[in-house]
């Protein structure tokens, strides 16, 4: 995943509540972070990955552009949620050509949409260990009416798009350049404003992956019905229990009710996988996205899980460029894991 100049691109996190940007080159010495960036859209814009509003998204994608004087027009982004089908699944040993012309067919049963309404693609990953016969497929389907909207909506931006990835392969490509983890089973867990994403690797491959409707807009949801306020005042009193908007012992009520449920579906997302591959344990789990920031969840999986639980930062690898405060890429760090992974990508990518 190097790349020259020539095809360097930018890296564009199309979030339900945040746009976020990342510029990365590459130099001699590793991976060099240029530009990072983040912009506040307004509620309904984006809902369960669906433009609602595109006209006001790619002014909201300008804006983000010009704030952080960003020239490269080249991107790359992912989607992610129900629209989008990840699966391994077992076939009989064929070639990559083969594969492409039996795809749709073996498919077919995978996937809960119209075969003529999705996009396909899949990578082999290998020999099956329990069937030297079979080999291990990645099977990945999108909605053609969410893809075409997410280029339509790039393109009337003035952007170039070259790369559509997934969010779980985004977070994955970023673990791969920070951290070297080849003998260890680790849960990359990105739990966004209303979807959170799971993604168990082995062996640097993803044996498990998941989408789940749960992320912070739960707890700012609680707020609203608890204080009758706006979703922009539940923000504030999220990040400043001090609002006096309600109680603090509430706002800690509200804010534990939410993780507790959040870390009961990681565990049952866990104990699936486990069922699978019984002989198989996670050693660490590494989370991001918004709800990596708070600190009760983190203590609280772990508690759960009895697992080691670290905070993702996907510029641990990379080099930094001096004009940039260390105690605020620390701040933003778990929200940035996504756009960090898809700028590391390649114009000509598959």
């Amino acid at each position: 995943m190097f790349f020259s100049k020539k095809n360097h691109l930018v890296g564009l996190d199309i979030g339900s509540k945040t746009l976020k940007v990342a510029e990365v080159v590459k130099a001699a010495n590793g991976f060099v972070l240029k530009k990072i960036g983040f912009l506040d859209i307004a509620p309904g814009m984006i809902e369960d990955g669906f433009i609602k509003k595109p006209e006001e998204v790619a002014d909201s994608l300008r804006q983000l552009f010009k704030a952080y004087n960003i020239k490269e027009r080249n991107v790359a982004i992912s989607i992610g949620g129900y629209s989008v089908i990840i699966k391994k699944i077992l076939l009989e040993h064929m070639t990559e050509d083969e594969l492409q012309e039996k795809i749709r067919f073996e498919a077919e049963q995978y996937i809960p949409f119209d075969i003529d309404e999705v996009n396909i693609d899949f990578q082999i990953l290998g020999e099956n260990e329990h069937n030297p016969n079979q080999m291990n497929v990645l099977l990945v389907a999108a909605k053609k009416e969410i893809i075409n909207d997410y280029v339509n909506l790039v393109h009337n931006a003035g952007l170039n798009l070259c790369v559509i990835d997934t969010d779980t392969f985004a977070l994955q490509n970023i673990f791969e350049a920070n951290y070297d983890t080849p003998d260890e089973l680790v849960a990359l867990i990105d739990v966004g404003a209303v979807k959170t994403s799971i993604n168990v690797m082995k062996n640097n491959s993803s044996v498990f992956v998941r989408d789940v409707s749960f992320g912070c807009g739960q707890i700012n949801q609680k707020i609203i019905e608890a204080a009758g306020c706006t979703l922009e005042e539940a923000e504030q009193i999220k990040h400043d229990p001090e609002a006096n908007k309600i109680p603090v012992e509430e706002l800690n009520s509200i804010t534990r009710v939410v993780i507790d449920n959040w870390c009961t579906e990681i565990r049952r997302a866990v104990d699936f996988y486990y069922s699978t591959a019984p002989e198989d344990q996670i050693t660490k789990i590494f989370l991001s996205g918004g709800g990596a920031k708070i600190e009760n969840f983190r203590s609280l999986l772990a508690e759960q899980t009895s697992l080691e639980v670290k905070v993702f930062n996907p510029f641990d690898g990379f080099e930094l460029d001096d004009k940039f405060d260390s105690l605020y890429l620390e701040q933003i760090a778990p929200q940035a894991v996504i756009s960090m992974g898809l700028a590391i990508r390649r114009v000509d990518d598959k």
